[in-house]
């Protein structure tokens, strides 16, 4: 169940508001004391959930250094919950989130795939800033313009701009052409989510994590060690990920029927990466109740260091002035594909989402 804040007590009111006699307002105000009497409201309130951290971090968070440079206003330790239950998916409707995007890489994930040249085939490019970092910094590259730090000299220089998407568009044409190369820079590395998910430890030893929580689920659903974990040391120790997973691990749990699902995450980009992770993650957890006969229960979303760049602070500040547009949207599955290894993104309907237009930010590389 969601918490109740005082920023759902105010929506709330301002629903009351919209009518035009007191006998509507009367009526729609004690329907308000029940929803808070029971925990029971609107859907679209728990979107708050996600408003309400972006609060607390632009009210109580510390401004600190970062790997990229950026700078972040930073927490550490937060947790959110959002409902699952009749098929709903917690996808913000404050600004627009990409959901293709979402589908495509969770599809992705699940499959064991680390190569960017799926998504890329999909004119998804979520993941290409960081094999191009890699190609920059390579003897392969030899372009005349120095990349380096692109991830900031694009937002300050135009003209690097345009020579950045030139060069971008040379890495992704060889990618999709040039079977040596896709398989030297397309890789996000064999300690990414896919790799970790389906084959922790590498090798013919390594563990199908993904495969074993199902089988857990269907045979012993009381179990407290279905947990799926993408972090392995000596991984990222040897280097063996461009980017050591930010959503760390995440562990299903069974009640009355229904799974939920608790991820930790180590790292969360507010604004432009928790969108993405909140509704990924519902999403999988109803491919999983899919599978196991069961019904989706809850998302709960545990963060270490929860922050926002510096460079996003203007975009979360609009996105919090426009607030939450409409319910929740819900899930349609594919009822002939029976096991979520055989999903594709085709598969996947999200049914009626509507949200306010898409907020552009830099994503920090």
């Amino acid at each position: 169940m969601s918490t109740l804040t005082k920023y759902h007590v105010l929506s709330l009111l301002e629903n009351v508001k919209k009518h035009d006699t007191k006998e509507d307002m009367q009526a729609a105000l004690l329907e308000v004391m029940e929803q808070v009497k029971e925990g029971k409201f609107p859907n679209r309130l728990q979107e708050e959930n996600y408003l309400d951290l972006c609060r607390y971090i632009l009210e109580h968070g510390k401004t600190k250094d970062d790997r990229t440079k950026t700078g972040t206003k930073s927490i550490f330790g937060y947790q959110m919950r959002f409902s699952l239950s009749d098929l709903v998916v917690p996808i913000l409707t404050s600004k627009k989130v990409f959901l293709k995007k979402i589908i495509e890489e969770l599809c992705w994930f699940i499959s064991g795939n680390t190569n960017i040249k799926y998504l890329v085939a999909r004119n998804n490019h979520i993941w290409d800033a960081w094999c191009l970092e890699k190609y920059f910094a390579s003897d392969d590259y030899t372009g005349e313009v120095d990349m380096s730090n692109f991830g900031h000299r694009i937002q300050e220089d135009p003209e690097f701009a345009k020579e950045f998407e030139k060069q971008r568009d040379i890495f992704i044409n060889r990618l999709l052409t040039e079977a040596e190369f896709e398989e030297k820079y397309g890789s996000i590395g064999s300690g990414a989510y896919g790799a970790q998910w389906r084959n922790f430890g590498g090798g013919k030893d390594g563990v199908d994590q993904l495969k074993a929580a199902i089988e857990d689920l269907k045979n012993n659903p009381d179990s407290r060690r279905i947990i799926i974990s993408a972090w392995n040391p000596q991984e990222i120790q040897k280097g063996g990920t461009l980017l050591p997973p930010c959503h760390t691990l995440f562990q299903l749990y069974v009640e009355n029927g229904k799974v939920s699902c608790q991820l930790y995450q180590r790292s969360g980009d507010v604004f432009l990466g928790v969108p993405f992770n909140i509704a990924s993650y519902s999403i999988l957890t109803h491919m999983v109740a899919h599978e196991c006969g069961l019904e989706a229960g809850e998302f709960v979303h545990t963060f270490g260091d929860a922050h926002i760049y510096l460079n996003h602070v203007e975009q979360v500040k609009l996105q919090l002035s426009r607030g939450p547009k409409a319910p929740f949207p819900t899930i349609k599955l594919n009822p002939n594909k029976t096991s979520i290894f055989d999903f594709e993104p085709e598969d996947i309907e999200i049914v009626g989402y509507d949200s306010h237009p898409s907020i552009k930010g830099h994503v920090a590389v």
